[in-house]
This record gives structure tokens, C-alpha cells and sequence, in this order.
């Protein structure tokens, strides 16, 4: 079985391929741009090209994504790790409990030794680091998007409206040779029927003269017929790329909210571990220090997190998240409806118990 790579590797590979992604979605953009104002490059060749890169990019994309939900679910698998050691902390082990009958004090003592040696503030403060590395990652490559987004899309729909007039001239070319052709019809029936000769040759040189018209313009008809196939494929080629950028977008979203809210979570945690009523209680935790997760952290230098307001709006984040990337979702060795970590139990501070002497 694969041993699942470090938060670290994994993001040092999605900022790797986000890098990589803005480079080759930043070409694809500029291709559109130029598209929509030389009407004259579209070509087989040239999109057998562009499709090529194009689709790069979109497997570029998707391994981006894939990425970026590994990464919050392995934030998650280490949340759920500080769960367990928690919630071991909330009652005595067997020892400690033996112990208790003979000395209260020596199994507080215990007790106190083993939460002790269980870094867990330490883990919260390093998933608050990596909760911001990953935020920042999004928050970036959302802007980056947003940016790509609009400017395809005005350029594809500048291309839509060329097109839409090349069809408008396309559908007049095929009605002026419907005239024309009914114009030589008639004058061919005329032949023959009236005047003489001259008259004759006259009205042939005219039927001619329209039939040649109608097939002037029946093959320009062709070339723009032609044309308009080969844009229609550059255009479903543009806004196949334009509604990638548009649900990446959206992808980005979710993980921001997600990442929001779990941090809001863990900041419940860490006042639960820390008295933060102490004069610099609070040092480890500011928006200068994690400027990319400063939202929560507002609340959390205000004292306006209540757990039972982050319950609902973890249990929509994380749906949220299940159905953009099931792949991802850590199966949790607790009961479904339980939320990965209590936050309405009160937890026992990190602290050790001396004995009064």
C-alpha cells in the first residue's frame, strides 16, 4: 500500500503544478485575446495545435485540483490525530485509575505526565501554519483564475459575436443566390419565346451572367460555410477552457470556507488548551503571523468564536467539500453524525497538577 506523502511534498507539489498552471492557462488566455481580434488565423493546423496545449492545460488543472483536495483532507487526518489525543486526555487510563486507589495525587501526577508529553498545542499551532500555506496557495490561485476567467470570456464572446455575423452573411449569401438562380431560371424560359436573335443572345448573355454570379458568391458561401465549422470547434475549445477556469473558481471557494471554518475550529481547541487570559497568552496566535487565515483569527483576538456557531457551518463546509472531492474525504473511525472534534465538551488544559505542599 502507497504511504500517503507529507503535507509538505504534497504542497511543494501543488504549488509546483499552480506555478506551472498559470503559466500555460496565462498562454491559453492570450491565444483567445488574440483569436477574437485577428479573424484571420483560425485554420486546421492551428487548432489541431491549440487543442493540444489546450487540453495541457486542462490535465494541468485537474492535478491541481486533485492536489489541493489531498492537502485539505490530509489537514483533516491530522485534525482528526489531535481529536484522538484529546479526547484520550477527558478520561484516566487503566493504570492511572489503579493508581487513583492507592494515591489520588500520584495519579493526578500521571495523568498530568501524559497530556504533558502529548504536544498538542504544538500540532495545533503547526496546523495553523499549514492552514495558512494552503490558504494563501488558494486564495492566490483564485485571483489568478478570476483574472484568467474574465478576460476568456470576453474574448470568447467577442468571438461568438464575429461568428454570429459570419452566419448573418452566410444566411444573406444563400438568399441573394435563391435570386439569382430564379433570375437566370426565367430568363432561360425567355430564350426562344420572344424577339429574335439578338434578343435571344442577348437574354442568354444575361442568364449566364447571373448563373456566374450565383456561383461567385455559392463559393464564397462555401469558404465562410467552412470557416464558421472551424470557429464553432475553436469556440467549444474556448469555452471548455473558460467554464474549467469558472468551476475552479468556484473549487477555490469551497476550500476557502472549508479551510476558514476548520481553522475557527481549531482556534476553540487551542483557548481550550491555553489560558488565554494570561498577558501574551495570545503571541502565538495573530493575523501577522497567518495573514492568510486572519478572518477566523479577528474572532478569535475578539473572543466572538462560540463553538455551537461553528458546528452548522462546519457541517455545510465540509458537504460542501465531500461533493467536490469525495476522492479525499478521511474516513473517520467515529460515528458519521459525530463532528470530527467535540468543541461543546470542555477539554483539560495542557497543564501539569502539582500537590500543595
Amino acid at each position: 500500500m502507497r504511504k500517503a506523502p507529507s503535507f509538505e511534498i504534497l504542497m511543494e507539489t501543488a504549488s509546483a503544478l499552480a506555478e506551472e498552471l498559470r503559466a500555460e492557462a496565462g498562454d491559453c488566455a492570450a491565444f483567445i485575446g488574440s483569436f477574437a481580434r485577428n479573424e484571420a488565423q483560425s485554420s486546421d493546423e492551428t487548432f489541431l495545435d491549440e487543442n493540444q496545449r489546450f487540453q495541457a492545460a486542462g490535465q494541468k488543472r485537474e492535478a491541481l485540483d486533485a492536489a489541493l483536495g489531498e492537502l485539505a483532507g490530509e489537514l483533516d487526518r491530522l485534525s482528526e490525530d489531535v481529536s484522538a489525543d484529546l479526547d484520550s486526555f477527558r478520561g484516566l487510563t487503566r493504570r492511572e485509575r489503579i493508581t487513583g486507589w492507592f494515591s489520588r495525587q500520584r495519579m493526578w501526577r500521571l495523568h498530568s505526565q501524559r497530556v504533558s508529553e502529548a504536544p498538542v498545542v504544538e500540532r495545533l499551532l503547526d496546523l495553523f501554519a499549514k492552514s495558512d500555506a494552503l490558504a494563501g496557495l488558494v486564495t492566490q490561485h483564485r485571483g489568478f483564475a478570476g483574472e484568467c476567467h474574465k478576460a476568456a470570456e470576453g474574448g470568447v464572446v467577442d468571438i461568438i459575436e464575429h461568428r454570429r455575423r459570419l452566419v448573418d452573411a452566410i444566411d444573406i449569401a444563400r438568399m441573394r443566390m435563391k435570386e439569382l438562380n430564379a433570375k437566370a431560371l426565367t430568363t432561360q424560359g425567355r430564350i426562344g419565346v420572344y424577339g429574335g436573335r439578338t434578343e435571344w443572345e442577348r437574354l442568354e448573355e444575361e442568364r449566364r451572367a447571373l448563373k456566374g454570379e450565383a456561383d461567385r458568391i455559392s463559393s464564397e458561401e462555401q469558404v465562410m460555410r467552412d470557416e464558421s465549422q472551424r470557429r464553432e470547434r475553436f469556440i467549444t475549445m474556448f469555452q471548455t477552457f473558460v467554464d474549467a477556469l469558472n468551476s475552479q473558481i468556484a473549487l477555490c471557494n469551497v476550500l476557502t470556507r472549508k479551510l476558514m471554518v476548520d481553522t475557527e475550529e481549531r482556534l476553540v481547541l487551542y483557548r481550550a488548551q491555553v489560558d488565554t487570559d494570561r498577558p501574551g497568552a495570545k503571541a502565538k496566535i495573530s493575523q501577522t503571523i497567518f495573514p492568510n487565515i486572519a478572518a477566523p483569527i479577528s474572532l478569535f483576538e475578539r473572543g466572538m468564536l462560540v463553538p455551537q456557531d461553528i458546528e452548522q457551518r462546519k457541517s455545510a463546509a465540509s458537504i460542501a467539500f465531500e461533493k467536490k472531492f469525495s476522492a479525499f474525504v478521511p474516513v473517520i473511525s467515529m460515528e458519521h453524525d459525530r463532528p470530527l472534534i467535540d468543541l461543546t465538551k470542555r477539554l483539560p488544559r495542557l497543564r501539569l497538577r502539582f500537590g500543595r505542599s
